[in-house]
């Protein structure tokens, strides 16, 4: 099957990391369902893209079960099969002190990032499973504050900690019907959710300090490195990161 041949879903596309992977794959010669929860930035990237009738716009609540479902039916019945979700869809949340964070505030985080995100996997691999041929490939988003959390990020970060456990879980279950899953945790790409970054962003010590970024694009080429794989490789972690941010050691 060449690139022309094989399909994407692309959630939280409108935007950000999930609009930088939907263009990369699109440049790359996949066919792409764009999701997200609103229709007109959807269709700017395709517009952005120039790629056509290459290219679907869904808008989807990933929280929602019958909208997950609509999203891999449209795109099965646009282009046939689906070959790759890259499982992108996901909130900050607000950056509040522990003990200031509500029932609400919570709930929002874990609804998008770890609920949205299993029902975005489990309908893939529904599809996957049962497609000729087989099988197929699922990069979910997760982050380097899954292990290395920023200040006040309790219900972001648990929700990243928890992609890991989906990531490993699924690779493993996915074995049986040659769907391959993996994860790319990312640090500092300039998108809008990093925007205070630049013009500085507390840190661990207490400080304000402005971080280095990297170009979101560079993320884009990582989904279209690991979705063009043979299904019998897998990057199950990926990190990708600006080379100079506070990540590693003590900054």
């Amino acid at each position: 099957m060449t690139t022309q041949d094989k399909v994407a879903i692309v959630t939280g596309a409108g935007s950000g990391i999930g609009k930088a992977a939907a263009l990369a794959l699109l440049g790359a010669g996949w066919r792409v369902a764009l999701a997200g929860r609103r229709q007109e930035p959807l269709q700017q990237v395709i517009a952005d893209s120039g790629a056509g009738a290459r290219a679907l716009a869904v808008p989807t609540d990933v929280t929602q079960p019958a909208s997950v479902q609509a999203l891999f039916d449209a795109a099965a019945r646009q282009f046939g099969r689906v070959d790759l979700l890259f499982n992108n869809a996901g909130i900050s949340g607000p950056p509040k002190l522990l003990e200031d964070l509500t029932p609400d505030d919570w709930r929002s985080v874990v609804d998008t990032n770890l609920t949205g995100m299993f029902l975005c996997l489990q309908a893939a691999f529904r599809v996957m499973k049962a497609q000729m041929p087989r099988g197929g490939r699922i990069i979910n988003n997760g982050s380097i504050s899954a292990t290395t959390p920023r200040p006040n990020s309790i219900a972001y970060t648990a929700t990243k900690h928890a992609v890991s456990g989906l990531t490993k879980a699924a690779s493993l279950d996915g074995r049986k019907y040659d769907i391959a899953v993996g994860q790319i945790d990312i640090g500092n790409a300039a998108t809008e959710m990093a925007e205070r970054m630049a013009a500085g962003i507390l840190q661990a010590n207490g400080q304000i300090a402005v971080e280095p970024l990297m170009d979101v694009a560079i993320v884009g080429q990582s989904v279209v490195h690991m979705a063009g794989l043979p299904l019998e490789a897998n990057v199950m972690f990926h990190t990708v990161m600006a080379t100079k941010m506070p990540f590693a050691g003590r900054g």
